[in-house]
């Protein structure tokens, strides 16, 4: 819809003398319209007032504005945007009150729509700390389940050690088995070499014995 105007009245417009910022200075020879207008696009009130042509005000209003009462007709209020101070003078109080009402209004609609505009800001802010949380949790879960397949892998190689281990002891076992039989084995092997070795002898003595038999035989005969 854009600017739309809400209300108008007729007052004689005023301007603080730059010089002084005591006086005011006239900017009409006579009374003119002034009216308030709200863009509900932007949210935002301001307020109009031509003298023919000529735009003799032009103010947005502002959270930090306030329209001051100075007496029963008369009311103003500092534009810092323009930089300047605007008066107005009306013909009657309730005009007065009028305007002042509806800048009252309109500060709070304005501090509103700002306040809106910090919270809707705010929202942002947190939900972008959300996404940026939501994005640490799954990284820290992707970690925690790295974590647990390095602990899977781990517990898998401390069993495949424990059984390496196990089997290095059957292993060491049977080793020492064979060789207690091998240590057994030449020890017998020993003894047989000795027992032969005295059979040798024994053998060697009875050789021995024979031929002296046999030669003392050879001499018998030949004597008789």
């Amino acid at each position: 819809m854009g600017e739309q105007p809400i209300f108008s009245t007729r007052a004689h417009v005023f301007q603080i003398d730059p010089n002084t910022k005591k006086n005011w200075v006239p900017t009409s020879k006579h009374a003119v319209t002034v009216s308030y207008f709200y863009d509900s696009t932007r949210n935002v009130y301001r307020i109009i007032s031509l003298d023919g042509s000529k735009a003799i005000i032009n103010s947005t209003i502002t959270p930090n504005m306030t329209f001051t009462k100075t007496s029963q007709k008369f009311g103003q209020w500092a534009d810092s945007r323009a930089n300047t101070v605007y008066g107005l003078g009306f013909s009657s109080e309730h005009h007065l009150s009028k305007v002042t009402e509806l800048e009252c209004v309109s500060s709070q609609a304005n501090a509103v729509h700002t306040h809106k505009a910090e919270l809707n800001q705010t929202v942002q802010e947190l939900e972008e700390t959300l996404k940026g949380k939501e994005e640490e949790i799954e990284r820290l879960k992707q970690e925690i389940d790295n974590a647990r397949e390095l602990q899977e892998q781990r517990d898998s190689l401390t069993q495949k050690l424990q059984e390496v281990e196990i089997r290095n002891k059957d292993l060491e076992g049977q080793l020492s088995d064979l060789e207690q039989r091998l240590e057994k084995s030449q020890s017998e092997q020993e003894a047989f070499r000795n027992n032969l070795k005295t059979l040798l002898e024994i053998l060697d003595g009875k050789i021995f014995e024979l031929t002296e038999l046999r030669d003392n035989l050879a001499k018998l005969l030949e004597c008789s």
